[in-house]
């Protein structure tokens, strides 16, 4: 897994690609929690070039919602397809969070 950033005005995109699973779905919680960390609550997370997300990638996801809850945060996801959409769908994810098919869709309603 391989997690790149940039910022545009005041929000931070995410764009995570490769595989999200138990071993990978830390670093990405860690490194979400080290942005919150320097001030930063709003986020694109692109999942565009994302070819698999386990429970662990889920969970991850989660746990950072919740943090930016509680900083009266903002995540979005962008970029669904494939097996990872399907994985959202399925475990009803899909429901819960704002997606956007590009990052760009998501930073012009931000």
């Amino acid at each position: 897994m391989e997690i790149k950033t940039r910022e545009e005005r005041d929000v931070t995109v995410v764009s995570v690609t490769g595989r999200m699973g138990e071993l990978t779905a830390p670093a990405f919680e860690e490194a979400m929690k080290n942005f919150i960390a320097q001030g930063k609550t709003k986020f694109v997370v692109d999942l565009g070039e994302l070819e698999y997300i386990s429970s662990a990638g889920l969970r991850s996801i989660l746990a950072i919602t919740k943090v930016l809850k509680e900083k009266n945060g903002t995540i979005v996801l962008t970029g669904l397809s494939g097996a990872v959409r399907e994985v959202f769908a399925i475990t009803q994810f899909i429901s819960v969070f704002a997606t956007y098919d590009k990052p760009e869709d998501a930073l012009a309603e931000l």
